[in-house]
């Protein structure tokens, strides 16, 4: 079966078939990419799949208004957690954006309704041969980075929200003779 990239990692391959470019509707799940997205800058994203059962029991399960009263001693019991990423400034942002996440489901009633306007409300189907014709960023990832930035959001450029809205579906990069591409159910 042919891929959008080699890995012979059955964690990695899983991601790729069953969750990369699969649109993402609900809240919870569109919080829990946005902060292992953020999480991932700088590393490489297989880190931060090994790491996501941990993050999920370390931020009660991506649960954005249990992590926004998170306080310092939460940080700092955070940051000896060697099952996630203890980079001091990413759990921060972490708790910062949870407070944000929250402002923006209050304004537009869900978190879906605000991050999907960014690409009309349905997923860009792209059209790449290969994985390196594949754009770091677009105009629509720029929007996104600028409008999360201006809600207080961090570890949201627009690299990593480009990798966000692939992950979560707003993007289907998988490359045309991808097995999956086609199998993407969109609704």
């Amino acid at each position: 079966m042919k891929r959008c990239w080699d890995t012979t990692d059955p964690l990695y391959i899983k991601y790729h078939d069953e969750e990369w470019g699969v649109p993402v509707y609900e809240d919870q799940k569109l919080f829990e990419m946005l902060i292992l997205e953020g999480a991932q800058a700088g590393l490489s994203w297989i880190t931060i799949l090994k790491k996501r059962e941990n993050y999920r029991e370390a931020f009660d399960g991506f649960d954005a208004g249990k992590i926004a009263t998170y306080d310092e001693k939460k940080a700092e019991e955070l940051r000896m957690n060697p099952g996630i990423v203890r980079n001091r400034l990413k759990i921060a942002a972490t708790i910062g954006n949870a407070k944000a996440f929250l402002k923006v489901q209050e304004e537009f009633g869900s978190f879906r309704e605000y991050i999907w306007q960014f690409v009309g409300g349905k997923p860009i189907v792209n059209h790449w041969n290969s994985m390196e014709e594949v754009p770091v960023s677009t105009k629509e990832s720029d929007a996104m980075s600028k409008d999360l930035k201006k809600r207080g959001f961090k570890f949201c450029g627009s690299t990593i929200c480009y990798s966000y809205m692939q992950a979560v579906g707003m993007v289907n990069d998988h490359i045309v003779d991808c097995h999956c591409r086609n199998n993407i159910q969109v609704g």
